[in-house]
Formats: structure tokens, C-alpha cells, sequence
């Protein structure tokens, strides 16, 4: 078993509150020069610049997990994981037949560009991508699950578009592989308040939104290799497998 250093929640130039520096290409460079072995490519409701992005990381030598960021009609933020290509276009589809007709402001919260690999302009997306989608929280995970992905609470300590800051708790049924901490808090401290999570799964990430920003908050993978289906065991902690914040190791 080796431990492995991973961010597994990013935003690209595709989130409009994304630096017009976070290209996938910059992304994965600097989460290279930065020793992460794993990156999360999370924009807001759109899972554009995944494919792009993990055909950088392998050339760079740094694994992709393609994902989203996705905004429930709860306002709650939660983390999709997908392995496979087509799994994520399916996803991508259920995120646009959702996302509501309300224009982006550009002047006010920025552009929401997708690039090439020569960082070309290849499209820009008009719908403000972080609006609630027209799914509530049990009907996204469902969705995740269905088609065969991980899905994450994103930044449960934060009291703005959280589960717990949106609904109070989060709930027992709910079927989570993990959930996430942002940098401003550690498992323990959280855990003196929030007892009834002491058997999740925790991972924390920087939720970088400019370049300075990745890999300022990160989890360690105990894993055999770097594949999806060791990710998800580690998740899970089965046969050996574990993940820990920082202040665990």
C-alpha cells in the first residue's frame, strides 16, 4: 500500500468564479510542481474540461477524477465523481436539462469559458452555471449512483450552500461515499460538534479557485495504485484501504 496526495475539489476557467489563470493545463501543472499524485476537476454544475483535463494529467503524470460541483435545489453543494467518459456525459445532460434559464452577469461575477489544449476559446457558457438546478439533494445522489459515481458533500464545515447550513443536518439516509472539509477547520474540531458523523468517510480539499489556492488543503489515499476503483475502496475503507486529512497522518 502506498499514501497518496490528492485536491479533489477544483474549479477551471468554466466556473465563473474561476481565474482566467485556472486552465486545465495550469491545473495540472501546478498540482505537479505541488507533489499531488490526484486532482479533482470540480466546476460548477458542468463537467466540460474533465476529459481535457485527465488527458493532460496523464501526460503529466497526474490522475484526473473527473467530477462536478453540482448546486441541488436545496442550494446545498455536492461532489459527482465519474469514471468513465460516457458516465459523465450522461451526467452533464441531467445537470443541463436542469440547470434553470438565468443569464450570466458577466460584469459581476466573471466568464465561464471552456478552452482547448492550445488554451483556444472553444465555447462560452451564457446560463449562470452555479444556480440551483431543478433536482433536491436525494434525487441528485440517486442520479450519481445510478450511474455508477461517487458522490461527496462539499465543504460541510462552511455556513454558506453546505447540507448542514441548508438543512441543518445532514441527513441519516442519505447515501454519501464521503464528506468534505474545506481548509478552515479539521476533522477533530468538527467532530467535537458533530458527533454523529464520526463513521464518514472525511476528505479535505482546497475548493481553489486561483492558482495560489491548490493544494493548500489536501487528504492522503492509501491505496495499492492510482485507479477509480481504488479510490472508491479507499473511500469506503475496504481491504486496507484508508483516507485521512493531514492532521491524521
Amino acid at each position: 500500500m502506498q499514501l497518496y496526495k490528492a485536491d479533489l475539489h477544483t474549479h477551471t476557467v468554466l466556473s465563473p468564479c474561476g481565474d482566467l489563470d485556472m486552465s486545465p493545463q495550469e491545473i495540472i501543472h501546478l498540482a505537479k510542481e505541488r507533489g499531488l499524485d490526484i486532482i479533482g476537476i470540480t466546476d460548477h454544475n458542468t463537467s466540460k474540461h474533465c476529459p481535457l483535463a485527465k488527458k493532460i494529467g496523464k501526460q503529466m503524470g497526474v490522475f484526473v477524477l473527473m467530477g462536478v460541483e453540482v448546486t441541488t435545489k436545496e442550494e446545498t453543494h455536492c461532489l459527482a465523481f465519474f469514471e468513465k467518459e460516457n458516465e459523465l456525459s450522461l451526467f452533464e445532460d441531467f445537470l443541463q436539462d436542469n440547470l434553470p434559464n438565468i443569464a450570466n452577469d458577466t460584469e459581476k461575477f466573471g466568464y465561464q469559458i471552456q478552452i482547448d489544449e492550445r488554451e483556444n476559446i472553444i465555447y462560452q457558457e451564457d446560463l449562470f452555471l452555479p444556480s440551483a438546478i431543478n433536482k433536491t439533494l436525494e434525487e441528485v445522489e440517486q442520479k450519481v449512483h445510478g450511474l455508477d459515481g461517487l458522490f461527496i458533500p462539499a465543504h460541510i464545515d462552511r455556513m454558506k450552500f453546505s447540507i448542514p447550513s441548508q438543512l441543518g443536518f445532514i441527513p441519516f439516509d442519505l447515501k454519501v461515499d464521503a464528506v468534505e472539509l474545506s481548509i478552515h477547520t479539521s476533522k477533530s474540531d468538527y467532530l467535537k460538534k458533530n458527533k454523529y458523523l464520526e463513521k464518514k468517510t472525511f476528505i479535505q480539499s482546497s475548493d481553489a479557485h486561483f492558482p495560489e489556492q491548490i493544494a493548500t488543503a489536501v487528504c492522503w489515499l492509501k491505496m495499492e495504485k492510482i485507479s477509480f476503483s481504488e479510490i472508491r475502496k479507499a473511500l469506503k475503507r475496504e481491504d486496507g484501504r484508508n483516507v485521512f486529512t493531514e492532521e491524521e497522518l
